[in-house]
């Protein structure tokens, strides 16, 4: 059967015969949320992974599928899984993490991050003897070093409308300059660092970087890491140094945002459509073909339409197919006038 057949379509049926259907080395990325481990109640199907008796058998389906997402996947190509965890007996059966050990003995594949997904809104729990879980990971996965991995396609951390912009008015750097003029730094030094520092703020305010720390020789400690040496020769010849922070949200191996909950929608695990176009800008040109071996209410296919990717969805639910289909089918996408 050739790609062409699948492009663009949401089909219903059984992932892992599904995959194996897909010609070998043909998919940009395979980006997905499984059902998680005798969490939720998907629709009932017996033979739907999720429904296992034990957590090994859980792990063992979903290697199946992963060995077939590593055989259909370009050389470029990126696979990301999202998983969540499980309590047993009070304890947490770390599942996705022993998913990840598993596949990285038995896939020639490389795991190139392990992405946090903060929940600002997780569900309210009235735990006595536990803190509410409000993370869950995102496992990048690579088959080879040539993949496609563009860090200027990402969303500004000004441009997540779940997140302010850092703004606080006239005390942005206000405690900075209290600390210069306490200092032992000579005049000729503090005139200079009044001089940068309000440089800096400005660019704050401006939206230029989203902030900025400040080291000053006596008061702060010496810096430390991989920009040690530029920072610390900074403060020795002028008294401190500017760290400038551009808040590139996903530079870091954190994404930040709410659950998802849609009107009139009855899937029980909608993931957060920013944090997958996230990762399609990340890993993705446009016109690459995404799949998602368990689309469910269709957010990644919405996702690849509205940024100009190819979509093939798979899901065992019937219901849950008739559903992304039509909410696909609804989205409008609006081309620029030139």
């Amino acid at each position: 059967m050739t790609l062409n057949h699948f492009i663009n379509k949401i089909i219903c049926g059984d992932s892992i015969e599904l995959s194996k259907e897909i010609p070998a080395n043909s998919i940009n990325l395979v980006i997905t949320s499984p059902p998680y481990f005798k969490q939720r109640d998907y629709g009932g199907l017996s033979q739907e992974i999720g429904n296992e008796s034990t957590v090994e058998d859980y792990i063992n389906n979903l290697l199946k599928l992963f060995h077939e997402c590593v055989r259909i996947l370009k050389d470029d190509g990126s696979i990301v899984f999202n998983l969540g965890d499980k309590y047993e007996k009070s304890s947490l059966l770390l599942v996705p993490y022993r998913f990840a050990v598993e596949v990285l003995k038995q896939e020639p594949i490389k795991l190139v991050n392990n992405i946090t997904w903060v929940k600002l809104n997780p569900t309210p729990r009235q735990y006595r003897r536990r803190l509410v879980s409000s993370t869950e990971p995102f496992f990048h996965f690579v088959k080879s070093e040539k993949y496609y991995y563009n860090l200027d396609g990402f969303m500004k951390l000004s441009d997540n409308p779940q997140r302010k912009r850092n703004n606080n008015g006239n005390n942005i750097g206000k405690k900075y300059f209290t600390l210069i003029e306490g200092s032992n730094l000579s005049p000729r030094q503090k005139q200079q660092a009044r001089e940068e520092l309000t440089k800096t703020i400005e660019e704050v305010k401006k939206g230029k970087i989203y902030s900025f720390r400040m080291k000053i020789k006596g008061i702060h400690s010496m810096p430390f890491g991989g920009q040690q040496g530029g920072r610390r020769t900074q403060i020795l010849k002028k008294g401190f140094t500017i760290i400038k922070i551009n808040g590139n949200s996903m530079k870091r191996d954190v994404i930040e945002s709410a659950v998802e909950t849609l009107k009139g929608i009855k899937h029980p695990a909608i993931y957060p459509e920013y944090i997958i176009q996230e990762l399609l800008k990340l890993l993705t040109r446009k016109d690459d073909v995404v799949l998602d071996p368990f689309v469910g209410s269709g957010t990644t296919a919405i996702a690849c339409k509205k940024l100009g990717r190819n979509y093939i969805g798979f899901d065992i639910n019937p219901d849950y197919c008739k559903m992304a289909e039509k909410r696909v089918e609804n989205v409008k996408i609006i081309k620029p006038l030139l």
